[in-house]
């Protein structure tokens, strides 16, 4: 991996109840990255490896919503997310 190609690295939170969309509540490149995964891993958070989507989330706002212009990557990543689920 070059410096150039750093990893990229961001975590979904989505609560039904209090917010119409998930929300950004972790981001962060190189060692804030490999953390996040880090934590992810030890918690048994399912992780979806998309350097272009995490690369858009990393650019946003910590508690911001995403977008309705990503609903749909989000969507595929919470349907990958789901069916994980489910054969557990």
């Amino acid at each position: 991996m070059s410096t150039t190609d750093k990893k990229v690295a961001a975590a979904l939170k989505y609560d039904q109840a209090k917010a119409m969309a998930p929300t950004v509540v972790a981001k962060g490149s190189g060692k804030i990255a490999e953390q996040i995964i880090q934590v992810a891993r030890e918690s048994d958070v399912p992780l979806v490896e998309d350097p272009n989507l995490a690369a858009v989330l990393e650019a946003m706002e910590l508690e911001a919503e995403i977008p309705a212009a990503l609903y749909r990557a989000v969507a595929e990543v919470l349907a990958f997310i789901y069916r994980l689920n489910d054969e557990q």
